[in-house]
């Protein structure tokens, strides 16, 4: 268990918890990505969140895969990889933000921005250079979010799901210097 504040810790996300993961992402990704899909985002859910495909992640030597609690609950999960480089950044030591998901009803509290300090300062740490993601273009908030932090836009790519609205496809590639 990793202490971020007194409120908030990370919890390894080990092979015997896919099922908790599995109906945490249930609960989690459709109020905020359903109207991306023709089918309400259950491809995704089942696809990225099978257990195949989260077994595999789980066994990526680069990964670090924790669920957030928050007050003693599990309130949502952080993936991310060293090692992995966002191409035209010259910085050798990057780590990439996999993934952030926050229950609905915790997210505006501070949890998302400590949890990130708490990342941008283990890479420094580590001696890393510099930490990027993956940000959907229509989801402002988390634009935003990460602009205020002091992220900054790099490129973008779209993404090929078939049942993915194409409006929604595509994905801005942020970074920032640490």
């Amino acid at each position: 268990m990793i202490t971020i504040n007194k409120n908030i810790q990370l919890q390894p996300i080990l092979a015997t918890d896919v099922a908790m993961l599995q109906g945490l992402m249930q609960v989690i990704y459709p109020p905020a990505y359903k109207h991306f899909w023709k089918d309400n985002g259950d491809f995704y859910i089942n696809k990225q969140y099978s257990e195949e495909n989260i077994l595999k992640e789980l066994l990526e030597e680069n990964a670090a895969y924790y669920f957030i609690l928050f007050n003693g609950q599990i309130i949502g999960n952080l993936r991310f990889l060293w090692d992995e480089k966002l191409a035209g950044i010259s910085e050798e030591k990057q780590v990439k933000l996999h993934r952030i998901y926050l229950l609905p009803k915790t997210q505006s509290k501070g949890i998302g921005k400590a949890v990130l300090l708490w990342l941008e300062e283990k890479a420094k740490q580590e001696e890393y250079q510099v930490i990027w993601l993956d940000a959907m273009d229509e989801q402002q908030q988390a634009f935003q979010f990460y602009k205020k932090r002091g992220y900054q836009y790099h490129s973008h790519v779209f993404l090929t799901f078939e049942l993915m609205l194409p409006e929604f496809r595509k994905m801005n590639q942020i970074y920032k210097v640490l």
